[in-house]
């Protein structure tokens, strides 16, 4: 190669010399002429390894059944390497060029260098895109943190060609460079303290599946709740339900605490829990007057029967005196009215029967008594269980009173609204 050059660019001096130029004149000339043939030959070179290139990626990206070439196409590869071939040449010539030069064949060739050195992290940083864009489409990979990998290698590349570019620029020894990095590597580990939280979060965090891609996650320290669009080495994304953007430390999550509702949307169905407050004074025990209005219900006229059967069965045995309601078993309204919801939601179309499905009473509140639907929708779609849960509630405040039962309602004093 060596030869090759002093071929193109040594002929010109000695042409000079014999034709009687000083020997200072025939070394600016030859000079200013070798770098104008450097630039041609080298722009040369760029358009024929990029036509080259360029040309048979793209016919290999047509004619392959595997999309990684063609993104290897879109990331532009291809038109790196084509600068990094004619740099490559430029590199080996200036110490050709300006051999009588020493002080400028230096500075020349560390830009020289350093450029190539640049232009290869650009290469390697392009591959590494189109493999990640490439395992973005696969599904097995499609919910791994693939940018905090890849940040990682450029993290570590980019620190090595730094530490090459600085020992060119200085002329240390590369081994000696690191050394000295190595002892000072207290620092190193302070200036990147959040990149290295930030990488072992993402390594914990796929390792135990923690969050995926598309994941529906509920941060409220950070405000957010929506789908994971984006896991990198310092933040995660959320687009949040509003289409607004929320940004995560990737570290909070492993140490904070946050929900994941993906269980929820992979299982059979989505919880409904939610309570009315009935009004304690409201509820009574029923008559017998008051059982064959309620039989008309027809959800709960056969209930009716049997218990009624089942309760004068047992006042009968024991005698019970019945002047007095309290006295032996009895039914209320209250009791005859969560039957009658489970009854209902039984019966409910959008309701999962495999999975738990009740009415229950819960602890008196000074507000009233709560009484809390327990139940799973089949259709885990926020707006398909926003409509289910909504249409039983109406359902049910609707249909309290014909049990004569009130919802309790904080008491306002007109008086307070009155101009």
């Amino acid at each position: 190669m060596h030869n090759l050059l002093e071929k193109i660019f040594g002929w010109l001096y000695p042409l000079l010399r014999k034709m009687s130029f000083g020997e200072t004149l025939s070394s600016y000339i030859s000079l200013v002429i070798n770098i104008l043939i450097l630039c041609v030959l080298a722009y040369f070179i760029y358009i024929l390894f990029r036509l080259i290139l360029v040309t048979v990626m793209a016919v290999v990206a047509k004619k392959t059944k595997t999309n990684f070439d063609d993104l290897l196409v879109s990331n532009q590869t291809a038109k790196y390497i084509a600068h990094l071939t004619p740099f490559l040449f430029i590199f080996k010539s200036v110490p050709v060029i300006l051999e009588n030069y020493v002080y400028w064949e230096s500075v020349f060739g560390k830009l020289v260098g350093i450029y190539i050195i640049l232009l290869t992290l650009w290469i390697v940083r392009s591959v590494l895109k189109a493999i990640r864009d490439y395992l973005k489409e696969q599904p097995r990979y499609s919910d791994k943190p693939i940018d905090s990998y890849i940040q990682v290698i450029m993290i570590v590349l980019w620190i090595f060609g730094v530490g090459v570019i600085i020992s060119k620029i200085f002329d240390i020894n590369t081994n000696t460079l690191f050394g000295t990095l190595g002892a000072i590597s207290a620092i190193v580990i302070l200036i990147f303290r959040d990149t290295i939280l930030g990488f072992v979060a993402s390594v914990q965090v796929s390792l135990n599946d923690m969050v995926r891609i598309g994941d529906w996650i509920t941060f409220d320290k950070f405000g957010a709740d929506g789908d994971v669009i984006e896991i990198n080495l310092a933040t995660v994304k959320v687009r949040n339900f509003d289409n607004t953007t929320t940004t995560i430390p990737t570290y909070s999550l492993i140490s904070d605490s946050f929900r994941n509702w993906r269980g929820m949307l992979d299982s059979d169905g989505r919880r409904i829990k939610r309570h009315i407050l009935v009004k304690a004074k409201s509820i009574r025990f029923l008559t017998e007057e008051d059982l064959d209005k309620m039989k008309e219900i027809q959800l709960i006229s056969n209930y009716i029967d049997i218990r009624q059967d089942e309760i004068n069965k047992y006042n009968k045995i024991y005698n019970v005196d019945k002047s007095l309601s309290i006295n032996g078993r009895n039914m209320t309204n209250f009791g005859l009215f969560r039957k009658y919801i489970t009854n209902y939601l039984e019966n409910y179309p959008s309701l999962n029967k495999n999975m738990i499905l009740l009415c229950r009473q819960l602890q008196p509140t000074a507000h009233g008594i709560p009484l809390e639907i327990y139940a799973f929708t089949k259709d885990q779609r926020f707006q398909e269980y926003e409509y289910v849960m909504a249409d039983i509630f109406d359902h049910i405040i609707a249909s309290i009173s014909y049990f004569d039962l009130e919802i309790y309602e904080m008491p306002t004093d007109k008086n307070n609204f009155e101009a």
